[in-house]
């Protein structure tokens, strides 16, 4: 419970949270393992055809692999009810429910129907530019970042970037740096930040700096579907 309190302070004050690892070397192996199986994903993408940065990601199809499926739904609950307390706080009456298949079947319910956990993969000189993961009306406000690839053995730069812009101020970036194993917790499309006159949205995109040698895959979930 302590650790999700701490997690739920750092998400309210910085729109992230950098978790302990969920994923085991022989997990995260096994993960990287499926990126040529390309009867396991619905679409893949070549970043720089459209002017998104340089590498290539993999959406997944459902049914989901089992390790994926099973980290969505056991990450989905303790992140529902930290974007609830942001709803109320910015005086938003949308709500989510407390299991991820509820959530599902709202987005199905949206024409929402296609899977968005996803592989991402980059070599040397490759980037993403900074960006959201928006697919449709329904967008859950969190999603997770799991890091499949071990820094200084796999690759070297690479770094997770997040910017938040401020109203009326200059944006603040942060470049976070992770181990294989390991997560990164953010918001999918702003903070709660408290005003003078209460609580306002401070925009957040995301990004991968590039990378200076070796390569890189993670696992990216996010837990609402896309059109």
């Amino acid at each position: 419970m302590d650790e999700v309190d701490d997690m739920e302070t750092l998400l309210w004050r910085q729109g992230y949270a950098k978790l302990p690892p969920l994923l085991t070397a022989d997990e995260c192996a096994a993960l990287i393992g499926l990126y040529p199986r390309h009867e396991l994903f619905r679409s893949r993408i070549e970043m720089a055809r459209y002017r998104f940065g340089v590498g290539d990601y993999q959406y997944f199809n459902y049914p989901l692999p089992e390790i994926v499926r099973e980290l969505r739904e056991r990450t989905y609950p303790p992140l529902a009810a930290i974007a609830n307390r942001w709803m109320e706080a910015l005086g938003d009456a949308t709500r989510f429910p407390a299991a991820l298949c509820e959530f599902t079947a709202q987005c199905q319910a949206a024409g929402q129907h296609k899977a968005t956990p996803l592989l991402l993969h980059y070599e040397a000189g490759g980037y993403n530019c900074l960006h959201q993961d928006l697919y449709g009306d329904r967008a859950f406000p969190l999603q997770l970042v799991c890091f499949l690839s071990e820094p200084g053995a796999d690759y070297t730069g690479g770094d997770f970037l997040l910017v938040e812009q401020r109203p009326r101020a200059q944006s603040v970036g942060h470049a976070i740096h992770a181990r294989r194993g390991e997560a990164v917790v953010f918001t999918t499309r702003y903070r709660p930040v408290k005003g003078a006159r209460g609580f306002y949205r401070a925009n957040i995109k995301h990004g991968v700096s590039p990378l200076l040698s070796g390569a890189r895959y993670t696992l990216g979930i996010i837990y609402h579907d896309a059109r």
